[in-house]
């Protein structure tokens, strides 16, 4: 008998450790629910709602198969190796197989089970499934791990053209095992579930994962160059939180891509070309996961910076926390957060840029209240986009490039759409008011909005004084 562990894998379609599982026998699949070890990641509520959600659809999708699927809690990743052991020898299980995830915690527990599994001569096969190459086979000349985006596509842009990652054959129905599957857990312990309106905005199962990108391929994808930097237009995939689950694959998302555009990925469609590199843009992040994991100790990459001067302003970073800085664009961000679980791309940079440049405030406060929220939260797109935004990361923003988030938001919600769609008290102000109320002569008296909390330009000069003292500190200026 095989077992499939299931982790962010949460789909039956185009799943590596499913269909190897599958064609070496009769299989059954489990999970373990790990909600303390989630708690210490700062998993959303929202996020472990929508795996449940998920798991949920993909047992039914494996019921179908006659795989059961069962449910063994182990509240902290130390515990799986014991719960497996457990398993194993209760159902004779000659085999497990995962498909690897990454991160220190991720490592570590892997490790172990397969020490503990090949103790008792149980094999562990682990499979490469969330990415569309292995880490540590994307290299520089020197052997090292790449640091610039550029570099890492162009190689990876040549790998493509040599090799492309195949999808994998969903498995056939087995006959049945005589093992009963486990009911689903709807909630597990330290975790709020969603909303209705919330987990109607993020339906679970395989079926919407396609839909989503299907429709985005058809309707989107050609024109995603020029409208994915705008809130209010619908000119994003919205398939993250699937990605991170699992219910779609990297590999399904770039041949819908490739279809679309002739089996071209680097000409073609402009906006599918651009798409593709955000899937490498993940990619990359997940192999920085890898080659320095420093970056999952909460540490900058760039370790020189860990010597800047953050500013301690709890009152300031709540007010960010709670959508009252009285900047509009950057409380309608913060508000679509709270209130959906997910942020436009170009949004997260700009609150990121305001909390880490304009508050000057420590990018891991910034980076913990995103992970605590989002339904996509992913520790190395996470922290990847904190650390870019911060100028303390891998291929990071020059650090005297400040976004400023009155003009980001005059270019891409000229119409304040976005705006007036999360702070509705301001939907009375025409176009040129609605971006900054408060300095439109005292208008600010007349609606139910905060004043800003920190002046722009002063701001700026803070931030831009406290990199070059770090500038000369290192001898770099």
């Amino acid at each position: 008998m095989q077992l499939i562990w299931l982790r962010s894998d949460l789909r039956v379609h185009d799943n590596t450790a499913l269909a190897s599982a599958a064609a070496r026998g009769p299989c059954v699949a489990v999970y373990l629910p790990s909600p303390a070890q989630w708690r210490a990641h700062d998993d959303a509520p929202c996020k472990i709602d929508f795996w449940l959600r998920n798991l949920a659809s993909l047992g039914a999708a494996l019921d179908a198969l006659n795989i059961p699927l069962l449910i063994r809690p182990a509240p902290l990743w130390d515990q799986a190796s014991q719960v497996l052991l457990r398993l194993c020898d209760e159902l004779k299980i000659s085999a497990v197989h995962v498909n690897e995830e990454y991160g220190l915690n991720e490592t570590r527990r892997d490790a172990e089970v397969a020490q503990a599994l090949r103790g008792q001569a149980i094999e562990f096969h682990s499979h490469l499934d969330q990415l569309l190459f292995k880490p540590g086979s994307v290299l520089t000349k020197t052997g090292n791990y790449f640091q610039v985006f550029s570099q890492f596509r162009k190689v990876c842009y040549n790998r493509l053209h040599f090799s492309l990652p195949s999808l994998v054959a969903t498995p056939a129905r087995q006959a049945p095992t005589g093992i009963a599957s486990d009911p689903i857990p709807t909630q597990v312990e330290g975790f709020t579930l969603a909303s209705e309106a919330l987990r109607a905005l993020w339906p679970a199962g395989e079926d919407e994962a396609r839909r989503r990108l299907d429709t985005f391929v058809e309707q989107h994808l050609d024109d995603y160059q020029g409208e994915r930097d705008f809130p209010a237009r619908p000119g994003t995939s919205q398939i993250s939180a699937y990605l991170v689950a699992g219910v779609v694959s990297p590999r399904q998302c770039l041949h819908a891509a490739l279809q679309a555009n002739q089996g071209e990925f680097e000409s073609g469609s402009v906006g599918t070309v651009t798409w593709i590199n955000e899937l490498l843009w993940r990619e990359f992040y997940k192999h920085i996961l890898v080659g320095y994991p420093r970056v999952s100790r909460y540490r900058a990459f760039r370790p020189e910076t860990e010597a800047l001067a953050w500013r301690k302003a709890p009152e300031e970073l709540e007010a960010w926390k709670q959508a009252r800085t009285g900047l509009p664009i950057i409380d309608a961000a913060m508000r679509q957060l709270l209130e959906t679980g997910w942020m436009h791309n170009r949004l997260r940079m700009v609150v990121a840029m305001f909390l880490t440049k304009n508050l000057l405030i420590d990018w891991r406060e910034g980076e913990r209240f995103f992970m605590q929220h989002l339904i996509d939260g992913d520790l190395a797109a996470n922290n990847g986009g904190w650390q870019w935004s911060a100028s303390t990361g891998t291929d990071s923003a020059p650090w005297f490039r400040i976004f400023n988030p009155l003009s980001q938001s005059e270019k891409f919600d000229r119409e304040g759409l976005f705006i007036k769609r999360w702070l509705p008290e301001l939907n009375d102000l025409d176009r040129q008011q609605v971006h900054s109320p408060n300095t439109q002569g005292g208008l600010f008296d007349r609606v139910d909005y905060p004043s800003p909390i920190v002046d722009l330009s002063e701001s700026r000069a803070r931030a831009l004084s406290a990199f070059r003292d770090l500038a000369v500190r290192k001898g770099d200026d």
